[in-house]
């Protein structure tokens, strides 16, 4: 797993302190990873936004309670399969992912069958794209 071939969008912003400095211990551990917000509004204002966002070239992955939920060796062993793919985590705002946006995705991903606030969510997954690639680098990082 690269990560600087990876990037999330994530609708809002992270107002918690706290949750900001989580974020950014794994941004220093995984160069080239990059977070974009968004302005959160209503559901297909922000799908069109993702959707500008969006490069041509990035494979969609939407977080959203329905998607598959892995453990963390079978998620960095899924993120191998895309190979040198540049992917697009989306994090929807309060409301979710419009349904349309939802189906676009190749890959809908569930961090767990509980809800989180969107900013916590945002760093639960920074921290499994570090897991993950210390997973596929054989780090102690990961003692599972």
């Amino acid at each position: 797993m690269n990560p600087a071939r990876c990037r999330i969008l994530a609708v809002g912003k992270v107002r918690r302190g706290w949750i900001q400095d989580g974020i950014d211990l794994y941004l220093k551990r995984l160069p080239g990873l990059t977070i974009s917000e968004l302005r959160d509004s209503n559901p297909d204002k922000e799908a069109d936004a993702i959707r500008a966002a969006l490069r041509p070239d990035e494979t969609l992955i939407a977080l959203m309670e329905q998607g598959d939920t892995l453990a963390s060796i079978p998620f960095a062993r899924r993120l191998e399969q895309f190979g040198n793919q540049r992917l697009a985590f989306v994090i929807g705002g309060a409301d979710g992912l419009t349904a349309e946006l939802k189906a676009q995705a190749q890959w809908r991903l569930s961090l767990s069958p509980m809800t989180f606030p969107h900013e916590l969510a945002r760093l639960m997954l920074v921290e499994q794209l570090f897991r993950a690639q210390a997973i596929v680098q054989g780090s102690p990082y990961h003692r599972a």
